[in-house]
């Protein structure tokens, strides 16, 4: 014997339905079988809705039972031929005739016990199954519709009634001795001894189908739904989720107590008495294996599953009081007797408080009753008032090897620490079972993928990319990623996945990542860009080990970074903006990242891929003190000057650098020495000088009258009448033996910018092309100081650098 059972959303309308008989068809030729139905999908809550409208005297609620009415006809009408239809099409309208004077009474005395509610809801089950019974005989299945208010008796306890093992087991064996055919029974409804209408509460269409499984000692219970099984977390949440194979029964409990919706424990409690194995299938994808639930417990992975549950309060119970051995069981007993359910307990082993997660709707009602409770306790200042924290989610690995395994507990924190969430509490039971904490609400999305990362993704640590900027660094970026994804994955263990994109126009965002290889190129059909919205839908996405990369030289963008900081998403950038800023906005960013536990990382600010930020850093955070810094950080600059060497004119030089990608598009951006200017301040900065752009003496390159050029033609035009002038400047430094460089110094607590004649000796007449150096003058570096060279200027250095960041960020996140 199999039990089977479709849930709402299985035959929630025609097509659905034909799906599920063709599953029972199926099932029949294999061996015998009862089928539970649960009501048509949304009857329950709009029978729910008619009552309360009724109760509240709001005559639009016999609009609303007219539509149910036709519904259910519909169905008839499209399930059953017309020869066939009368004998259900008057069990229909008898039944709604039936509502309709039950619902008039509600509008009458405006009353809606639950004994009541059990009593209109149960109409949902009876005449679904009924339907469906009458379909299946008429498509040649012999079937015999079965009211289960009939064999299950429980208590009164209406709205959750208690069922009477002994009687209902007996009625329902002699029931199936009696009759032959496939039962098609209602679930979730049930009666007390009187004959009076009861429910089984949530999930009650379940339970009802392990009541039937034990009574019949059936070989399985199949529950058929919308989804292929428990997944591992909530696939809403997060993305990645995937099908459990395979849970105990204990699994499944503890799962299903923090929130998984699929199975509930009073379905298991029945079921797992006899030992009969639980599947939990998709009507929709029947070929799919689903979850099996049984007594095994495999040697599969550390967990199973990742539950949550939001809208949770932390009730602290704190005072000398505590101490007191009986102080404990008072609380409890004050909650139970006001029948409020508390989902995790976390008590220190000073015994002076008792920490408690409760559903935030039931909060205010336990801090009454507890204070109730202890009332002489508080006037005396024995304990204190207790105190109620709102806005929290619990969140709960779920495994029976981690009793076996050691380590579980710290994976889950680790993985919670890195992303920066903060875990305000904390329970493990002695089985091992599961670890549970609470967890600010605002941090559970990222906190789950965190967690499914870290236990479900084999080793790879994964780094979710959100990408402003897709010009020739960001291309650049996402081609070089494109090319490494798979060996990083590999040999690093890293997962580089970009989920956002942007450029000045457009933006688009993809929850798996995009796919690089193919590319993808943002247009009309995207979404208009809008800074604001996409740090919002970044933060909505709310990925853990998330990452901001800024490849654009924006303003707007930059004025972002405070508030990508401070949702706990790190940034890189080659943007100089943020940092050339005021030193109070320089160290305000600093500071928040410090204060978030993220990266901030912007080696490419100064000199493309070239490692000088980083190690200045390590120099003062070694104790090392700079003394002087001498640079050449622009390489259009020296590219520009170094081929004037060859004896073009300068207006020639400069044309041939922009059409070589040196410069920007207008290359008086670069002659003016404002890029260097921001450069050489960030340095100064980084080697902890309070420096302000006023204290940088600027020497622009643009000679006067080309300044005011209203197109780059005409700067060029312009720029012709100069060439002597700078042919002039190399005379000189070559009659001197000395060469012309585009630098920036910087030396007590002052910087200057410009053209210099430096001689053969020194490091800087020896570049050539788009080369920087820079020159570190500390005091451990005074004599001979430190040489940093290599091409500072270019697309793919520039994304090399920024790419570099990222992997490192990377790294610091798998420590």
């Amino acid at each position: 014997m199999k039990i089977i059972k479709f849930g709402g959303s299985s035959i929630a309308n025609p097509d659905s339905i034909k799906q599920v008989f063709s599953i029972i068809q199926d099932k029949l030729k294999r061996q015998e079988i009862a089928v539970i139905f649960s009501a048509f999908g949304g009857v329950t809550e709009t029978l729910l809705t008619i009552a309360k409208m009724a109760r509240e005297g709001d005559q639009v609620y016999r609009d609303l039972l007219q539509t149910l009415e036709e519904k259910h006809l519909d169905m008839v009408r499209q399930l059953i031929a017309v020869q066939n239809q009368s004998t259900v099409m008057t069990y229909v309208k008898v039944r709604f005739n039936e509502l309709e004077d039950l619902f008039h009474g509600i509008y009458l005395i405006k009353e809606n016990s639950p004994r009541t509610l059990d009593y209109v809801v149960s109409f949902g089950e009876r005449l679904s199954a009924f339907i469906l019974s009458e379909a299946l005989t008429a498509k040649g299945v012999k079937s015999r519709f079965l009211d289960a208010r009939e064999v299950i008796r429980t208590n009164d306890r209406f709205g959750q009634a208690r069922v009477d093992f002994e009687k209902t087991n007996a009625l329902i064996r002699q029931y199936f001795l009696n009759y032959d055919g496939v039962k098609v029974i209602t679930g979730f409804i049930a009666s007390t001894d009187k004959g009076e209408t009861t429910t089984l509460g949530r999930s009650g269409s379940d339970y009802t189908a392990a009541i039937f499984a034990s009574a019949l000692e059936a070989d399985d219970l199949e529950i058929w739904t919308d989804v292929s099984g428990v997944l591992t977390s909530d696939p809403n949440l997060v993305y990645t989720a995937f099908t459990i194979p395979q849970l105990s029964y204990n699994e499944a409990m503890e799962l299903s107590h923090f929130g998984a919706k699929v199975i509930f424990p009073a379905t298991m409690q029945p079921a797992m008495k006899r030992n009969i194995p639980i599947r939990i299938k998709n009507t929709f994808e029947p070929e799919n294996a689903g979850t099996l639930i049984n007594g095994d417990v495999t040697n599969g992975p550390l967990i199973k599953g990742i539950s949550s549950m939001s809208n949770i309060s932390i009730v602290t119970v704190q005072g000398a009081a505590l101490l007191d051995g009986t102080a404990g069981s008072r609380v409890f007993k004050a909650l139970s007797e006001a029948k409020v359910n508390i989902v995790l307990i976390s008590q220190a082993s000073s015994e002076h408080s008792i920490c408690l997660a409760i559903k935030t709707s039931e909060a205010y009602l336990a801090k009454e009753v507890i204070e109730q409770e202890f009332f002489y306790e508080i006037k005396s200042n024995e304990m204190e008032e207790v105190s109620l924290l709102h806005g929290y989610s619990t969140i709960a690995v779920v495994g029976e090897n981690m009793k076996q395994n050691p380590g579980a507990s710290g994976r889950m924190f680790r993985a919670l620490g890195r992303n920066n969430i903060n875990v305000a509490a904390i329970a493990q039971g002695s089985s091992e079972l599961n670890i549970s904490a609470v967890i600010p609400q605002p941090d559970l999305q990222k906190a789950l993928n965190a967690l499914h990362e870290a236990f479900f993704l084999s080793e790879n640590k994964v780094l979710h990319v959100f990408l402003v900027g897709t010009g020739l660094i960001g291309k650049a970026l996402m081609r070089m990623i494109a090319i490494q994804q798979a060996k990083l994955r590999e040999e690093s263990e890293l997962d580089i996945q970009i989920h956002g994109l942007a450029n000045s126009r457009f933006m688009a965002f993809h929850e798996d990542g995009f796919d690089l290889k193919a590319g993808y190129d943002l247009s009309e059909k995207d979404q208009k860009m809008d800074m604001e919205k996409f740090v919002r839908q970044m933060e909505e996405m709310n990925f853990s080990n998330s990452v901001f990369v800024d490849c654009t030289a924006s303003q707007e963008v930059a004025d972002a970074y405070p508030r990508v900081l401070g949702a706990k998403v790190a940034i890189v950038t080659p943007n100089k903006k943020a940092n050339s800023g005021t030193m109070e906005q320089y160290l305000e960013l600093k500071k928040l990242a410090k204060k978030r536990g993220v990266k901030f990382l912007y080696e490419t600010n100064v000199a493309a891929g070239l490692p000088v930020i980083n190690t200045l850093q390590d120099l003062m955070l070694s104790g090392d003190k700079v003394i002087r810094i001498e640079a050449v950080l622009s390489g259009s600059m020296n590219f520009i000057f170094s081929e004037l060497e060859k004896g073009d004119p300068f207006s020639e030089v400069v044309k041939s650098a922009k059409e070589k990608g040196f410069t920007e598009p207008d290359p008086r951006d670069d002659l003016s020495g404002m890029d260097v200017a921001r450069k050489i301040l960030i340095l100064g900065r980084e080697a902890e000088q309070r420096l302000e752009f006023e204290d940088i003496t600027v020497q622009s390159m643009v000679p006067e009258d080309c300044q005011s050029a209203e197109s780059v033609q005409e700067f060029f035009e312009k720029l012709k009448g100069h060439d002597k002038g700078f042919a002039d400047l190399l005379k000189t430094a070559e009659a001197k033996g000395e060469k012309l460089r585009f630098m920036a110094t910087l030396e007590n607590g002052k910087a200057k910018v410009g053209l210099n004649s430096l001689p053969a000796s020194h490091p800087f007449s020896n570049l050539s092309g788009s080369d920087n150096m820079i020159l570190l003058t500390t005091e451990r570096y005074l004599d001979r100081p430190m040489i940093i060279r290599g091409p500072g200027a270019g697309a793919d250095v520039t994304a090399a650098g920024v790419f570099a960041d990222v992997i490192r960020i990377g790294n610091y996140t798998r420590e």
